[in-house]
């Protein structure tokens, strides 16, 4: 039972850490440990059945009812009510966003709205999505697959490359497949057989507010009839390639809440297309911004080529107000069959503008409609065909980062000049060389991120960098909006920087000045502080605060109170709590009408201000005792005694020295916190259990506000020889609880213990010495559970800790060398 009560509390921590912790997490791993505390409190009823007979059945119930409660706030969310499984996009507007997706349903609706020109096409929605994976029973198997993935990048990208496989092979069931051929048959009415289309995602969440996926899904240009279905399918597995799952991650985005609908639109053979801001990326900056090249659009979006950029005003008819011309070699066109291609520019146009100034005003105008349509900055793609007609092909909120800080004056000069504010900011690391796929595996966190192309894949890589450099890319493209929306600063077109920086080198990249400079330049840090997106309010964060409701808080306080029952548990942690004083008083209670027995628990008579009980498991004492008490000099257990050797060598001073805000901090929390086990009134909460056999020991230990637990098993065989060490608790603030059981952690590593440590909780695990080493180790844990006792109340700063440290040290050295009897460790039975 004890086992399963500290695997539930530690599964307990890890959701509570998660709560408050920086790095993302998903929901495996709130399932993960919410299953895992569930079982163990299965465990726990079980156990607590076995050494009570059918006294506590009831909390069976109770345990039964959590569980449906803790199914409700971890199921999938069911998609909106969707009845087509194709609709066309004259039939779509904004409200239909739960079935289309925000990218799809925001073309429909200023083209309905606003008359705005936009490509023929239709929608496979959510419905028909639905319908894909039920027809390939894909879904179960997701969930399954996502469930087991190991941790790490190398896990994800296995994972992804299954799933994505699973999708690409599975069949397009027959009404789905006759519903697309329908669709894509009116648009060969009206625009010629063999029409040429774009397909797109349009997934659930994607070009909302805040998370724009920009770049993270598949797009695949000019596709004929006959490959649409296979192109459906990869368009679909795109869900799970690996910048999209991990942008899903950083963001706290459910898997299950994204359903991935796919647009299909007549494909526009663009003379110029790119992009356009209705306001400039960062805050201090109101100018219309238009990115163009000639040939599709896609060259912008991507990052992989130079692009002409134009500045304009933002007014009712914008006028050019600035133009900037890169030397052009190539674009993107259509293959007269299939598929794009990279061309050769004729020279004459390499220093040309791909746009007219009336073309200029013309793109900057729609952003700005767009943006008066929704009331806030609006980012779009937009391509003009060869007769000059101007269409919509997307359109998403502008993630804007904040206004630039006021320049700082830095007296030496950098390793780099020069680039494109993409993402404003400066953050330092060491750099990282980006060339080929498998970098998404080696790429540390905390690294710059150096890549000759801002190309979308390396958006997977944003949210774990501490900077991106590239080569080129405009402020326009995908990952530049990637960066700003993570708040990571960004500096695009320095020339030769992935020669220029050597990789593992220090830098600090100031974005905003812009320029590299040599190891750590504090100034620039403090003045370009960078904050990570929060992730609280994020939906993954919404479920993890659903969940903690369910399994974490502690409502059963007083033991004796009358509430103190089965049918008052209203959480997981009520159960554990309920159980653990309950199968402390079966087990330690004397029996109210016959004289004490050789096997009830006997209270250890010891000169020390504590209570301490004993339980006699199998010969841990060296003559059977038949009174209500025993003492040290009866207890012939030796991994006790060694813990005792420890406990008692050195008289514990009494509490220490507590300064102001010490003794403030543990005012507070004794105030604001009740669940602080000792402040409850309890028969058992100042007393301190050992269970022993001749070389096994137990011990549950309660001093003031921690609480720690030690198992050993101390014989001759060393193989089979353990010792395992918990500690929890204290009274003070969380920073001085997490600085003791760091210092507590940090002098059992010296002593060759394993050490793992979530949130203010630690376990330690030490094995395989010979039984007299143990026995010296096991003095170390009985001196620290006495000598730890409210020393997070004087953790005020490292002087105190450091002084801490030293008293523990010179303590430990003090134990001696004499060890108990028996410390050789034969072993009986």
């Amino acid at each position: 039972m004890l086992n399963a009560n500290n695997k539930a509390l530690e599964a307990m921590a890890r959701l509570e850490q998660a709560r408050r912790a920086t790095e993302p997490f998903g929901m495996p791993f709130i399932r993960a440990n919410a299953t895992d505390v569930s079982v163990n409190v299965a465990q726990i009823i079980r156990a607590l059945d076995t050494l009570a007979p059918g006294k506590y059945t009831s909390l069976w119930k109770r345990l039964r009812e959590i569980q449906r409660q803790l199914e409700g706030a971890l199921a999938a969310p069911s998609l909106p009510e969707a009845h087509a499984l194709v609709l066309p996009v004259t039939a779509i507007h904004g409200g239909l966003a739960g079935q289309v997706g925000s990218k799809m349903a925001n073309l429909g609706e200023v083209a309905s709205r606003l008359g705005i020109a936009i490509p023929a096409g239709f929608v496979v929605t959510a419905q028909g999505y639905a319908r894909f994976m039920a027809h390939n029973d894909l879904q179960a198997e997701i969930d399954r697959l996502l469930q087991a993935s190991g941790a790490g990048l190398e896990g994800t990208l296995e994972l992804s490359t299954s799933i994505q496989q699973r999708i690409v092979q599975g069949e397009v069931p027959a009404d789905l497949a006759d519903a697309i051929s329908s669709a894509y048959g009116e648009l060969e009415r009206l625009h010629g057989a063999g029409v040429r289309v774009s397909v797109r995602s349009s997934a659930l969440g994607e070009d909302a507010a805040g998370v724009s996926f920009a770049g993270q899904y598949r797009s695949v240009l000019n596709v004929s009839g006959e490959h649409l279905l296979e192109v459906y399918r990869k368009v679909v597995a795109s869900k799970y390639n690996l910048h999209a799952m991990l942008y899903r991650l950083a963001r706290g985005i459910r898997d299950e809440e994204v359903a991935m609908c796919v647009g299909c639109c007549v494909m526009i053979e663009a003379h110029a297309g790119g992009v356009s801001y209705s306001q400039g990326p960062a805050g201090d900056d109101r100018a219309v911004v238009v990115a163009s090249v000639f040939g599709l659009p896609q060259a912008v979006v991507d990052g992989g080529a130079p692009c002409d950029t134009f500045r304009l005003t933002r007014s009712e008819h914008p006028t050019l107000l600035e133009t900037r011309v890169a030397p052009k070699r190539e674009q993107l066109a259509c293959f007269p069959e299939e598929g794009i291609q990279r061309v050769p520019l004729p020279a004459e146009l390499a220093s040309v503008p791909s746009l007219h100034e009336s073309q200029a005003v013309a793109v900057a105008s729609l952003a700005l409609r767009l943006e008066r349509h929704y009331g806030g900055p609006q980012d779009i793609e937009w391509a003009i065909d060869e007769r000059g007609r101007l269409y919509l092909l997307q359109c998403r909120p502008l993630h804007r980062a904040a206004a630039t800080e006021r320049a700082i004056s830095i007296a030496e000069a950098p390793l780099v000049a020069g680039g494109v504010t993409a993402s404003p900011g400066a953050a330092a690391g060491p750099v990282f060389v980006a060339q080929r796929n498998a970098d998404l595996l080696r790429f540390p966190a905390g690294a710059v991120l150096v890549a000759a192309q801002a190309a979308p894949i390396w958006g997977a890589l944003v949210g774990r960098a501490a900077a991106v450099v590239t080569e080129q890319g405009s402020v326009t493209s995908h990952l530049a909006s990637v960066a700003r929306e993570f708040g990571v600063p960004a500096l695009f077109g320095v020339h030769d920087a992935a020669t220029r920086l050597a990789p593992g080198t220090l830098v600090t990249v100031d974005a905003s000045g812009p320029g590299i400079y040599a190891g750590r330049v504090e100034a620039l840090l403090a003045a370009h502080r960078v904050i990570p997106p929060a992730l609280a309010g994020t939906p993954v964060h919404r479920v993890l605060e659903h969940v903690l409701s369910i399994v974490s808080p502690l409502n059963l306080l007083d033991p004796d109170g009358p509430d103190f029952r089965p049918s008052q548990c209203r959480t997981l942690h009520d159960i554990t709590r309920f159980a653990h004083e309950t199968s402390v008083r079966e087990m330690f209670s004397f029996a109210r009408d016959q004289s004490p027995s050789e096997r009830s628990s006997k209270q250890l008579v010891v000169d020390v201000p504590m209570q301490l009980w004993l339980l006699d498991l199998d010969d841990g004492l060296r003559a059977p005792a038949t009174g209500r008490y025993v003492h040290i000099e009866d207890v012939a257990s030796v991994p006790m005694l060694a813990l005792w050797e420890g406990m008692h060598a050195v008289p514990w001073e009494g509490p220490p020295p507590v300064d102001t805000r010490g003794f403030m901090s543990v005012m507070f929390q004794a105030t604001a916190n009740p669940a602080l086990e000792p402040a409850t009134r309890s028969d058992y909460a100042d007393k301190n259990y050992f269970m022993v056999a001749r070389n096994f020991c137990s011990l549950q230990s309660r001093f003031g506000f921690h609480f720690s637990t030690v198992e050993a098993l101390v014989g001759e065989r060393a193989s089979e020889n353990y010792a395992s060490f918990s500690f929890k608790g204290g009274a003070a603030d969380l920073r001085r609880r997490l600085q003791r059981i760091a210092l507590v952690a940090d002098i059992l590593r010296e002593h060759g213990f394993a050490v793992e440590i979530v949130e203010d909780a630690l376990r330690a695990r030490l094995e395989g010495l010979e039984a007299g080493a143990m026995c010296e180790k096991l003095g170390i844990l009985g001196f620290l559970i006495v000598h730890t006792r409210q020393l997070d109340m004087v953790m005020a700063n490292e002087a105190s800790t450091a002084d801490c440290r030293e008293k523990l040290r010179t303590g430990i050295g003090a134990l001696g060398s004499s060890r108990p009897a028996g410390a050789s460790g034969s072993s009986q039975g």
